[in-house]
């Protein structure tokens, strides 16, 4: 049964908006020239689109042509702003962006460890509304949060976990209080990493791959076809619970103590560096753990890792390599299970690491698995969390003012 006019109309007009969102102002020919569309059509969804607010002529295209044909059009940027958080154990970073993803302003608030729940709170909710104040936003049209734990993927809520301060489960719930128009979301921040670099960063040429996020704790996030998978229960990638060998012990339904965390997690990963005679920081926290392998990747990169290893290698060395066979457990368990060709190292850890550690663990990983997997670095680090939370706040914000008028 074909389209009635109603709905053809409503699909060229995403088309079109999606294109300028994709590849910024375009003239009507180069819409034309992309969607398939008649020139008639073009400028019909042109006038319709313009008349709605959401493109205008931004320009024009070139020197030596004048007049309609050459009009660049764009979306309306300011038609809504946004806000993402990236929210840690100690702190928030903020930042508000336009429609098109301009960021506007940003900020970054740290809660001390002895902060109540409720100054906590206030304190972020705070920053903000300065910050979207600072962006020159009247209101956030919709607010991506990303936070560490078990999103329900039934209530979208951020589920109780004995790791994590309690005013993580009352921020979303304080923003929504404060910002009664805004649409808030929140999603598992390994989800939202996986999505920051499918879109734009070290997973862009795959649909189907894992990102393994290496920090305080560990965790992944699996995407197949191109679909970000959670799971019956929002679980998906908590692979920190994954029981496997050299840890003692096995983890339980509430401790993931005894099972890879407890191989890759940052104090496990600082215990290793003073097992192999590194300096270590005062802290074990993700930070620290960073700051250990970022030191012995400055190391090696002076003087690399041998193909054939000494009977005695340096100490950095040795820390890597250590560090690479233990990674590569976790990361063979999700290869034997999901067979995802590619796995990307996020986190803390996984940028410290970089390209040194990816190579390292892929060649552990080769000789434990004959499925041919890539192993990469994240390259957008530690704006992964932010550039995720912002892609799913615009694309919440673009399905919502770009949807077709209801008749």
């Amino acid at each position: 049964m074909p389209a009635s006019p109603s709905t053809a109309r409503a699909i060229n007009d995403r088309l079109a908006l999606r294109l300028l969102q994709q590849e910024g102002p375009l003239t009507a020919g180069q819409l034309k020239q992309l969607t398939g569309l008649s020139r008639p059509t073009v400028a019909d969804l042109v006038d319709r689109l313009t008349a709605s607010g959401l493109i205008t002529v931004v320009g024009e295209s070139g020197e030596l042509r004048r007049g309609p044909n050459a009009r660049l059009y764009g979306i309306v940027a300011d038609r809504a702003h946004l806000a993402a958080l990236d929210v840690r154990t100690e702190g928030v970073f903020v930042l508000v962006s336009d429609l098109v993803g301009r960021v506007l302003a940003e900020a970054s608030v740290p809660i001390g460890g002895d902060t109540g729940t409720g100054p906590a709170v206030e304190q972020v909710v705070t920053a903000v509304e300065r910050t979207a104040k600072e962006a020159g936003a009247d209101r956030l049209h919709t607010v991506g949060i990303g936070a560490p734990g078990l999103i329900d993927p039934a209530t979208g809520d951020l589920r109780d976990s004995g790791g994590l301060p309690a005013w993580h489960r009352r921020l979303a719930a304080a923003l929504q209080e404060r910002l009664p128009e805004a649409r808030i979301t929140v999603e598992n921040e390994t989800n939202l990493a996986a999505v920051a670099e499918q879109r734009e960063g070290a997973a862009r040429d795959r649909d189907t791959f894992v990102l393994l996020w290496l920090g305080h704790g560990v965790g992944a996030a699996v995407v197949l076809d191109g679909t970000l998978r959670r799971g019956a229960s929002g679980g998906t990638g908590e692979i920190g619970f994954l029981p496997v060998p050299g840890t003692g012990s096995l983890p339980s339904a509430r401790d993931c103590d005894g099972g890879f965390h407890s191989l890759a997690g940052a104090a496990a990963i600082v215990s290793l560096a003073a097992e192999c005679g590194l300096p270590v920081p005062a802290t074990t926290d993700g930070p620290g753990a960073a700051e250990v392998v970022r030191a012995a990747v400055a190391e090696v990169s002076r003087q690399p890792v041998p193909i054939i290893p000494p009977a005695a290698p340096p100490p950095a060395h040795r820390f890597l390599r250590a560090l690479a066979d233990r990674v590569a457990v976790g990361v063979a368990s999700a290869v034997a299970v999901l067979d995802p060709g590619c796995v990307v190292l996020g986190g803390e850890v996984g940028q410290a690491g970089g390209a040194v550690l990816a190579e390292l663990v892929a060649e552990r990983l080769c000789r434990m698995s004959p499925l041919p997997t890539e192993v990469r670095p994240s390259s957008l680090g530690g704006t992964a969390v932010l550039r995720g939370a912002l892609l799913t706040a615009r694309e919440r914000a673009q399905d919502e003012l770009f949807a077709p008028p209801e008749r």
